[in-house]
């Protein structure tokens, strides 16, 4: 049987883990503390904006969508800069419909509304919420696009750092030694102990986040590519026709067709037209889907109601299953509670690492320098001496 040392890789493979490590640590643990709080971002959001809002009461029916969307083109009509751009209505009984106006400069702002009595809740500027802020120090640490090539290259670092980290685990030859933290030994083997154990238990959660952190960086690129090893086609870009020159139907009609289309799932958000020629999206969630948002999404004409592509979650083509499960991986609800608690750990775990990392660096570091420094003291104790013997002989 072959081993890795056999053929002199193990050394090139440490080199590659600790350089890539010693490069990448500081963004590495800025992106796994961020990433922590992400998990659960969403509860946080909810627990901060009922704060600033007050709680929706459940109270029976909820008002139409549509009644929602012209209250507040009423109460905005004052800023015709703003456009509606869209509405999340996520099922939770105890969560506002969400409406999204954006203004020309790209600036989100978040209009809250009671989905029981259609009254305006209040607001907020989208892009300023703790969310928001931790979502793009996350993974495009406030640079915009140079942000995110960034951080899309040190996802893809990390996940070769998992790789070689995985290699180089010592359990491959004793099991046991692998998992054993000799907490009485010199404090260098106790923090090479923590750094074995801890990489060992969230390697693999980690190059899931990474790797799927690193398609989501570099969309256009890794889609392409998975939908080419899937024979997946790619969607085109679908547009309205407005052929007879009508005006829309309305958002009422549309989610009718939308919710005939796929009558058993629930609708979670609308992506509304922003230009003449765009299509409407209706997005649908079924029970057993983990995505709060759900995979189903229908594409409809605003003029005619002509259905231009359905995508039911369920039956997707193979690309975009793989495509729609990154984000289950990547933040680990696909497990439900118990692995989005796990996945705060593995967040937490980049900090451990790259701190017993570097200990372990400059131990080794260290040595080097001493050994270095005892060579030349070494020869310059012999040449002291053979000039000393020389000077004697003369």
């Amino acid at each position: 049987m072959f081993t890795i040392k056999q053929f002199k890789l193990r050394p090139i493979v440490f080199s590659l883990h600790r350089y890539i490590g010693l490069a990448i640590g500081l963004l590495l643990v800025i992106a796994g503390l961020t990433g922590s709080l992400l998990v659960f971002a969403d509860e946080i959001d909810h627990f901060l904006l009922a704060r600033q809002i007050g709680h929706v009461i459940p109270q029976g029916q909820q008002v139409s969508i549509e009644s929602v969307l012209n209250t507040v083109k009423i109460a905005y009509s004052n800023q015709p800069e703003l456009k509606v751009e869209r509405i999340y209505t996520l099922p939770e009984p105890d969560i506002p419909y969400r409406i999204w106006l954006r203004s020309s400069e790209g600036e989100r702002t978040e209009i809250n509304v009671n989905p029981y009595t259609g009254a305006i809740m209040g607001s907020r500027v989208w892009d300023n919420t703790l969310k928001t802020l931790t979502l793009k120090l996350h993974y495009q640490l406030f640079a915009g696009d140079v942000g995110i090539q960034i951080m899309g290259v040190v996802a893809l670092l990390v996940f070769i750092l998992c790789i070689t980290g995985i290699i180089l685990w010592p359990g491959w030859k004793r099991l046991i030694s692998g998992f054993k933290i000799k907490w009485n030994a010199h404090p260098r083997r106790v923090n090479f102990d923590i750094h074995k154990v801890s990489g060992i238990i969230v390697a693999v959660f980690l190059g899931l986040i990474s790797f799927t952190g690193f398609c989501w960086n570099f969309y256009d690129f890794t889609q392409s590519i998975i939908y080419a090893l899937t024979s997946t086609p790619n969607p085109s870009n679908l547009v309205s026709q407005n052929i007879t020159a009508k005006p829309p139907l309305s958002v009422t009609q549309l989610l009718q067709k939308a919710d005939a289309a796929l009558p058993d799932e629930v609708t979670t958000y609308v992506l509304l037209p922003t230009k003449p020629e765009d299509a409407i999206v209706v997005g649908k969630k079924l029970p057993q889907e983990s995505w709060k948002f759900g995979y189903s999404q229908i594409y409809l004409d605003q003029y005619t109601g002509e259905i231009l592509r359905l995508k039911n979650g369920l039956k997707a083509p193979l690309g975009e299953k793989i495509w729609d499960s990154f984000g289950a991986l990547h933040y680990g609800t696909f497990g439900g509670l118990p692995t989005r608690i796990l996945y705060v750990f593995v967040g937490l775990a980049p900090l451990i690492l790259s701190i017993t990392g570097f200990v372990m660096w400059r131990y080794r570091y260290r040595k080097k320098s001493r050994s270095t420094t005892n060579s030349a003291n070494f020869i310059e104790r012999l040449k002291h001496r053979l000039i000393t013997s020389l000077a004697k002989r003369m």
